[in-house]
């Protein structure tokens, strides 16, 4: 009777250790949160996934050397998606299941992200604010999706209009990427166009990955328009403006903030002057007047012998933002504690020139607000206020 008893309290004691594992956070230890993201370190947009990670882990190692977040140190494992949709879903594939991340940030890309959310959310992992401006990002709602950026959709919904008036361009034409970025940015456009009764004078588009432009950039000079709004990342930006410089082809040139880069004029040289794109944050030169970025951005280049981008703003700034709110959740870290407080979550304008954001239970978009740069004499000048997309319908 008396091993019977003890058998049966083995079997309880057994069964209540079971049930205390399976109720573990994933990818929360007793001393280290494990972080995931998939950035583009081998394709076409190599350029900005590097920085994005290179951002990151500055945010981490600074976080890490005062002590972590409630006492946990952070470990970010990054992945390569070469900007492959396929690539990406067995990038998320292997940090969700095998390496068992507590959550997936800054991912890159519109169709990566539409891949991966799928493997992330199926096992309660948050996608936390990806490096893309796609509507998707955060609709339809889904508990589980966190998105910073206003979206290219509003972006040019709103910049199309004033260019146009500001320019007095009558024949509008558009060069995009043949995917869910590239035409959210065509209907952004489409829809600014509305508000003026006016369309497309000329509509081209390339496949991603295209590296010739000569045909697109011909059509579209032969149809005499005076602004292109442009559905480009960074070679496609340089590709179809250098293409159009060749040919004494110089309308008015409109991109997003995909194409808002300091490699457009770094790689594509005088040229690429000009060009207008929309911003959400400012791109940290190294001789910035602004003392508190020039700071920032000289601590980057020394640790990293390179120049910092826009893209690495992003990077540490979606670690830090992820800190904010992990601190806040407190010591008992878990999925379900951290959506608590980001739901209560405002996030004020720092140094780099932010908009300020908010979320709530219902509202998964931190700001939809936008501004216009351009690049002068070889670097992005700011040529704009805010302009909130909600204000403008």
């Amino acid at each position: 009777m008396t091993f019977k008893l003890s058998f049966v309290g083995l079997a309880l004691a057994a069964l209540a250790v079971t049930g205390t594992q399976a109720l573990a956070q994933q990818g929360v230890s007793k001393d280290e949160i494990t972080l995931g993201s998939i950035q583009d370190l081998s394709g076409p947009l190599a350029g900005f996934g590097k920085q994005a990670r290179l951002g990151m882990m500055l945010a981490v190692d600074e976080i890490n050397e005062t002590g972590g977040i409630n006492g946990r140190k952070i470990k970010l494992l990054v992945e390569d998606s070469g900007y492959d949709p396929k690539k990406a879903v067995l990038a998320a594939q292997k940090l969700v299941n095998q390496d068992k991340i507590f959550m997936m940030m800054g991912h890159l890309g519109t169709a990566q992200n539409l891949a991966a959310m799928p493997v992330q959310f199926e096992k309660n992992v948050i996608n936390f604010f990806p490096i893309t401006a796609a509507r998707e990002m955060y609709e339809p709602f889904h508990k589980l999706k966190y998105s910073f950026a206003a979206t290219y959709f509003d972006q040019v919904r709103i910049a199309l209009p004033n260019m146009i008036k500001e320019k007095g361009a009558k024949k509008i034409c558009t060069i995009y990427q043949d995917d869910d970025f590239g035409l959210e940015v065509l209907k952004g456009a489409e829809a600014g166009l509305k508000t003026l009764n006016m369309d497309f004078t000329e509509r081209t588009s390339y496949k991603r990955g295209a590296t010739d432009f000569s045909s697109q950039v011909s059509k579209m000079q032969s149809s005499g328009c005076d602004l292109v709004v442009l559905g480009t990342i960074i070679r496609e930006t340089i590709g179809t403006i250098g293409t159009a410089r060749k040919l004494g082809f110089n309308p008015t040139f409109l991109g997003t903030s995909a194409a808002y880069t300091d490699l457009i004029h770094k790689i594509g040289g005088k040229a690429m002057d000009g060009l207008y794109a929309t911003m959400t944050v400012q791109n940290p030169y190294t001789e910035e007047t602004t003392q508190p970025i020039r700071f920032w951005a000289n601590k980057y280049k020394t640790k990293f012998n390179e120049d910092p981008t826009v893209f690495s703003v992003y990077g540490y700034t979606i670690i830090n933002t992820f800190t904010n709110a992990a601190n806040k959740a407190g010591k008992n870290l878990t999925t379900d504690s951290f959506i608590k407080v980001m739901d209560t979550m405002t996030i004020e304008p720092d140094i780099f020139g932010s908009a300020k954001a908010t979320f709530t239970s219902t509202k998964r978009l931190g700001s939809d607000a936008s501004r216009l740069s351009q690049i002068q004499n070889g670097q992005w000048k700011p040529v704009s206020g805010y302009i909130s997309g909600s204000a403008v319908k």
